[in-house]
C-alpha cells in the first residue's frame, strides 16, 4: 500500500470518466476499505451499494440532475461506470459523521486502486424521495428496512485498461451486520436489468 500521507496529499476529485467498468477484484477492495470505516460508538450502520447496471445507473443520474437543475443531457456522474451508495441510518445520532467517514476511506482506496473519484451531493433528497424509496426498494431488501436514511453518492473511474467482462453482477451491498465484531460480509445480489 502507498503510503497513507501520500495518498492524501496526491488524491483529487475526477470530473471525466472512462467507460471501462471497474475489475470486480478491485471494487470489493475498494467497498471493503469502506466498511472499516470508524462510526459513533462502532454501530457500524453504513451501508454501501454499488451500481454498475447501466440502466439503473442511469435512472440514478437522471434524478439527481432534476434535483441539481441541469440542463436535460447532463450526467452529474459524469459518465462514471460505478455509482458507490452510502447509506446512513438517521436514527444513529453520528449518521452524517459515519456516512463522511466511509466515502473519505472509499475515496482514499480507491485513489490507492489508481481508480479515480468524486463526491456526489444531493443523494439525500433523491432517496429520500418516494421515487428514490423504491430505487432502494428494487436494489435490495435490506435498503427498505431503513425507513429514514441519508445517503452520499460517489462516482469512480477506471485509470487501467480496458477489461472485457461479462454482466453478471448488478449491484453488491456491503456492510457489517455484526456490530460487535470486526467480521465483515459481502452479499451478491442478482443481476436487475
Amino acid at each position: 500500500m502507498k503510503d497513507l500521507l501520500e495518498l492524501m496529499k496526491t488524491r483529487r476529485s475526477v470530473r471525466k470518466y472512462k467507460p471501462d467498468m471497474i475489475p470486480q477484484d478491485v471494487l470489493d477492495r475498494i467497498i471493503i476499505a469502506g466498511t472499516y470505516s470508524a462510526t459513533g460508538r462502532n454501530l457500524q450502520s453504513p451501508i454501501i451499494i454499488a451500481v454498475t447496471n447501466k440502466e439503473m445507473r442511469d435512472k440514478i443520474s437522471e434524478m439527481n440532475r432534476k434535483i441539481g437543475g441541469w440542463a436535460e443531457g447532463f450526467d452529474p456522474f459524469y459518465g462514471a461506470p460505478v455509482i458507490l451508495i452510502v447509506l446512513a441510518d438517521k436514527s444513529c445520532p453520528t449518521y452524517i459523521y459515519d456516512g463522511s467517514l466511509v466515502m473519505g476511506n472509499l475515496m482514499l482506496a480507491a485513489h490507492n486502486e489508481g481508480v479515480g473519484s468524486c463526491w456526489i451531493h444531493r443523494a439525500k433528497e433523491e432517496f429520500e424521495s418516494e421515487e428514490g424509496k423504491e430505487i432502494l426498494r428494487s436494489l435490495a431488501s435490506r435498503a427498505n428496512t431503513r425507513a429514514s436514511v441519508t445517503a452520499h453518492l460517489a462516482t469512480l473511474r477506471v485509470n487501467i485498461p480496458r477489461v472485457t467482462r461479462e454482466k453478471t453482477i448488478g449491484y453488491t451491498i456491503s456492510n457489517n451486520p455484526d456490530k460487535l465484531s470486526n467480521k465483515r460480509e459481502h452479499f451478491n445480489l442478482p443481476y436487475l436489468s
